[in-house]
Order: C-alpha cells, then structure tokens, then sequence
C-alpha cells in the first residue's frame, strides 16, 4: 500500500511532480511512477528493468546483498533442509505449508496426473533424432492446449487449477520423454510407486530390459535441484510467462514462452555452460591459464558458474548445492574424473583468490547443479530441460496470481526512440 507519509518528488523543468511511495511488506520501497506519463509526458528508462518494480508478488523474496531467498516468507535453507519439492509447489501454488491431509491429497492428484495423452507420443516423432531437447519441450508444452481443452479456458478458476496440477505432474515425463527420444530410447511410462524426483529418475534412465532402482542419494539430490529452482521472483522467463500471460494467451502457451526464455545461455543454460567451460580447461594442470585469462579484461573469455547477477555476497542455494554435490560425488566414487577435478580446483580458488573474493565471484548455483547432473549421467543438453521441469511450478503459481490480480494490464513496455525524426516518402527515381 502507499505510504501516505512519503512522497517522492521528480522536478521537469522546474515543475514539480509528487509520486506516492509503496511500501512492501520486506525490501526496498517503490516510487509508483503509473501516472507519470500522463502527468508529466516523460517515460523513466531503466535498460534490463533491473530497477523497475513490474507487479506486486506474494510468492519469492530476494535480498542480493544478504543472500536471501524466501519462499513465501521461508527461507531456502530450511525449505531444502526439512522439506522436498512437492511441498515446496504445494506452498507456492497455495501459500502455506500443507497439513498432513493436504500433502496426501496433492501428492496423490500430482502422482495420478504424471501420464501424458498416448497421441502425443506420435508429436514428438515430428522431431529430428538429434533435436535439442529443450526444442522439443518448447513444441510438446505449447502443443498440450491441442490435446487438453478442458484446461484452457483463464476466466475459470477451476481451469485454472486442473492446468496448474497438469503442468507440475507432466513436466516431468514431457523431459524424460525428450531426452528418451534424443538418445533414440524408448519411452518410460511413469510409476505411482514412485516420489515426483525418483520417478523422473526412473523415466530417464529406466529400459525396458532390466530393472531400475532409484538410488535413494540421488532422488535426494535430484529432488534439492529441483526445490532450489523452483522459482526465484521476476526473472527473465518468469517475466516472460507473466507477460504472455497478460495478454489472455492459455497457460501451456505462457510455460512454453518460459521455456523458451529460460533456454538461453546467460538464464538456464548457464549450468550447461559451466560444465563445458571446465571441459574446454581439461586439466588441472591447464587452470592457471584460463584464470589469467578470466582477469585479463580484454580477452573475452570469462568463468561460467561464478558470481549472480542479483546475489551480490552468496547465492543461498549454493550451499545447499555443495553439499548434495558431495554426497553424490561420494556415492558414486568418481572424484578421479577430470572434469570434477578441475571443478574442486576451481571451488577452491574462487573462495581463496583476492580477486575472486574482492569481486564477489563465488561458485553460484549452476556450478554445483552442473556437477550434480553431470555425474548422474545427464548430458550437457538436459541440464536446462531439468530447470525447466523445476521452475515450472514457480512460472504457474506466478501466472495464477497475475490472474488473480484485477488491476493486471497486458504487458506494454515503452522505449526511447532514438530513430530517424518523421519524414517524406522519396520516389525510387528520386533516391
């Protein structure tokens, strides 16, 4: 709400406008610059909108300078420590923790809906053997409006949530189900007997040949990857969901612009970028020369994995990370691959180095999730599928309550334009 005590005054030409101060319930306080224009015919102009508040939000807290992350006031740490992934979409999607009867109920309605419409299977033949995973998510996910009409319609709050429940409980198998296709493998039909981490386990790496046992470290930590992805306030492709959204577009169609945003190297596709930037070093031996390379600032090679473009101290997830990364390290006892030993190397001189110190680039998130996905046996291609499977639940809890909101105006950005001045059409002849 506005803070009736506090205005903040901007002067144009020596006329004077005051605009409200909002004050939110934990950060920094907003200037509402809504009337702005219409006052006093200018525009602000913030590149990036790093400082622009587009939308009031109950859901994620970030504080960079802290390090914080909260999910609906609960801190990450504790949320990865005591809880696991559905609950966690459980208390974005509703707002607080389930009771014990509701956690049974919505692990049930998620476990039951993890099967995906048999014709969608023929879909996916439409792709190329070597398609990118994430291409095919983009097709698959904004084809389900095609095969789920029952859950299109915005104005329906029951549609509303049947979408909701569909896209956390299939996002799961649609990935699986692309990077079964990728390496040419047969589809694995999800299993009820299963946890939401393990079950997508099974789907990837399951054949019809033998029996696959989900390894109970390894659920753990796929489930961590995907708690700690869940959602993280407006970034780009929440943005972009909440945009799409705006303009009344079906909710499979907002996740798909989503993916396709996330699909990018400087958002989801950092950790595939960590772990082929510690493949081209190679060796231990051969990371001298690529940190020399990363402090020379006219070589444009630059370190994947390190620092956060909002966490100005820590990223509160990484620690988390860390640690699933060395109990699955552990687990499957392969600290002597080179790639992971160039990894170790480099944790440990970012947290020692001064210049990686003074400059505040620790090991992020991406670094560790990179690793973890790596020695599970995930090529490089699905680690931002797997994001995309994670962030889903963020990406609709933020769009159900964009909906929810009756002052949500479609998306419209302005611009400075710096082009040429109106002018008269010249005849060929004549140019």
């Amino acid at each position: 709400m506005a803070d009736t005590t506090k205005t903040a005054t901007l002067t144009i030409d020596g006329k004077s406008f005051d605009l409200p101060v909002l004050k939110p319930s934990v950060g920094p306080d907003v200037v509402d610059i809504r009337k702005l224009y219409s006052d006093a015919d200018v525009f602000t102009y913030d590149p990036g909108f790093t400082s622009t508040a587009a939308t009031d939000s109950a859901i994620t807290y970030i504080d960079g300078d802290k390090g914080e992350l909260l999910y609906r006031g609960y801190p990450i740490e504790q949320l990865a420590d005591k809880s696991h992934y559905l609950e966690v979409c459980y208390l974005l999607l509703y707002g607080e923790l389930p009771n014990a009867q509701e956690m049974e109920q919505f692990e049930t309605t998620v476990t039951r809906h993890t099967m995906v419409h048999e014709q969608m299977h023929y879909f996916f033949r439409g792709f190329r053997r070597d398609a990118h995973p994430m291409a095919t998510m983009v097709g698959v996910v904004g084809a389900m409006s095609a095969f789920y009409h029952d859950s299109t319609d915005i104005s329906d709050p029951w549609q509303r949530e049947v979408a909701a429940i569909r896209m956390v409980a299939k996002m799961p198998t649609v990935a699986a189900m692309a990077y079964k296709y990728s390496i040419g493998q047969p589809f694995v039909y999800p299993k009820n007997s299963l946890d939401y981490a393990g079950n997508f386990l099974h789907m990837c790496f399951a054949v019809p040949c033998e029996d696959y046992v989900v390894d109970p470290i390894l659920s753990k930590a796929m489930d961590r990857i995907m708690m700690l992805h869940a959602d993280h306030e407006q970034n780009a492709s929440t943005s972009t969901v909440r945009l799409a959204g705006s303009s009344g577009a079906n909710p499979f169609a907002c996740i798909a612009a989503g993916i396709a945003c996330l699909w990018g190297p400087a958002h989801g596709g950092a950790n595939q970028a960590c772990l082929e930037m510690l493949r081209e070093i190679g060796t231990v031996d051969r990371i001298p020369e690529f940190i020399a390379r990363a402090k020379d600032k006219n070589d444009p090679f630059r370190l994947m994995g390190f620092g956060h473009r909002v966490y100005k101290n820590f990223d509160p997830r990484a620690k988390v990370m860390k640690e699933s990364a060395d109990e699955v390290l552990d687990l499957l006892g392969i600290h002597n691959n080179e790639t992971l030993k160039v990894a170790k190397e480099l944790e440990k001189i970012a947290l020692e180095d001064e210049y990686f110190v003074s400059k505040k680039l620790y090991p992020n998130v991406d670094f560790y999730s990179g690793i973890i996905l790596e020695a599970m046996g995930f090529p490089t291609s699905m680690f931002t599928p797997i994001f995309a499977l994670s962030r889903t639940v963020g990406w609709i809890s933020q769009w159900k309550e964009m909906l929810g909101d009756p002052t949500q105006k479609i998306g419209r950005p302005r611009q400075r334009y710096i082009g040429a001045p109106a002018r008269d059409y010249v005849e060929v002849p004549n140019r």
